[in-house]
């Protein structure tokens, strides 16, 4: 049974409930105002991007992740949209054309520094639909979707106390002086980048600290 265990550190049942409730209204919020700003006769896709949904996984399920954040939900689809829409308009072959776009989509959000996982599926989608999808897709749909999921999550985690966008834990210094340089040596000697930020990752380490101090005491 040990491959169905939260792979999440910290995660509760409370939190994974919460985060579906989250989903459930955040997700149906998105849907209804896109529908009736954009029209009801649009086509679905022109309504709401797929991948607003694996957005939607992020900010409510992991809203401390790095790539939860407002700037990379907002800016990581609307710029993967743009090199979606982009390569769409001169690449005919949409095989390659989607090689092409995520490839693309995901330099031009590290440079702008809004990594969004979901953006991979946003660049890919002007791709398969082809050069019908128009110029507006970037806006309308993608942008107006995550504008709404981000205003939906902010509320959300308001309500269950919780900080959107998130903010790190102020820990007071533990028994051993870390600092962001360990942190960062740390890293280094893992070689893997990992899906947290550098004062969650301080916090956690003075706090781990603290605990193995204490329990030497006892």
């Amino acid at each position: 049974m040990r491959v169905f265990r939260p792979i999440l550190a910290g995660a509760t049942l409370r939190d994974r409930a919460f985060a579906c409730l989250g989903a459930l209204g955040g997700m149906g919020l998105v849907g209804f105002v896109s529908h009736w700003l954009i029209g009801a006769d649009k086509a679905a896709h022109l309504v709401l991007i797929g991948s607003i949904g694996a957005s939607a996984v992020l900010v409510f399920a992991v809203p401390a992740s790095p790539l939860a954040q407002p700037w990379p939900v907002l800016g990581g689809n609307v710029v993967s949209g743009l090199v979606g829409v982009v390569v769409a308009h001169t690449i005919p072959d949409p095989m390659i054309g989607a090689a092409v776009a995520v490839g693309v989509a995901i330099a031009a959000m590290s440079l702008l520094g809004c990594l969004h996982p979901p953006g991979g599926g946003t660049a890919l989608t002007p791709v398969l639909v082809g050069p019908s999808i128009g110029w507006m897709f970037p806006l309308a749909p993608v942008a107006l979707n995550a504008v709404l999921l981000i205003g939906a999550a902010w509320l959300f985690h308001r309500l269950a106390r919780h900080a959107y966008p998130h903010r790190a834990e102020t820990v007071a210094p533990g028994p051993l002086a870390i600092s962001e340089a360990d942190i960062d040596a740390a890293l280094a000697e893992l070689h893997e980048p990992l899906d947290v930020s550098r004062d969650d990752l301080k916090a956690v380490a003075v706090l781990a600290a603290r605990h193995a101090a204490s329990r030497r005491k006892s």
